[in-house]
């Protein structure tokens, strides 16, 4: 039985997606509390090409339609990236987790 992927694993990894994501580099530190919409700027169809990317990444589908339900439902409607690695954590296991280049 594999390990449930860890949600700072995931940050981590998220923040290596940010480092170069859609030919914009972001500087700056990335944590949990970064916000996707008013932090790193990003557009709705950024979030769909996040999306697709990330099941790429991961290679497996993933319920994005569910998440951005539950945030279309909220006041605050921009995702945090800790909210973001929490969905994932939820959807992926230990092992589909990309490893560091050496």
């Amino acid at each position: 039985m594999t390990q449930p992927a860890t949600e700072p694993a995931i940050l981590a990894d998220l923040a290596r997606v940010f480092d170069d994501f859609q030919g914009r580099e972001y500087s700056g530190p990335l944590g949990s509390d970064t916000r996707f919409f008013a932090d790193l700027g990003l557009a709705s169809i950024d979030a769909v090409v996040l999306g697709e990317a990330l099941q790429e990444r991961y290679g497996r589908p993933l319920p994005f339609v569910d998440l951005m339900a539950d945030l279309g439902r909220r006041e605050d409607r921009d995702l945090t990236l800790g909210e973001l690695a929490a969905f994932l954590a939820a959807h992926i296991h230990h092992e589909d987790l990309p490893r560091a280049e050496a």
